[in-house]
């Protein structure tokens, strides 16, 4: 298992379209995948769920990524978080 903290560098948040992009992201590996934010815990490849944590510009979530190919899966979700 791999826990990092990102901040979050998507202009505008994460609203209803880097949320629909980060989901597809996170779909694409076997790792379970999660994301807290503000004491919320959600399952980064539910689309209910990722809308529900409203992540701001800049806000700091943790990630956790835990299976086989969670090195690869950290990766892309620090590239996507961190540089969109």
């Amino acid at each position: 298992m791999i826990r990092k903290e990102i901040q979050v560098r998507i202009p505008n948040g994460m609203d209803t379209s880097p949320v629909a992009l980060l989901v597809q992201t996170a779909s694409r590996f076997q790792s379970a995948i999660y994301l807290e934010y503000e004491h919320a815990r959600v399952n980064a490849k539910s689309i209910m769920g990722m809308m529900s944590l409203r992540v701001d510009y800049e806000a700091k979530v943790i990630v956790e990524v835990a299976g086989e190919d969670e090195e690869e899966a950290m990766a892309d979700m620090e590239a996507f978080l961190s540089k969109q």
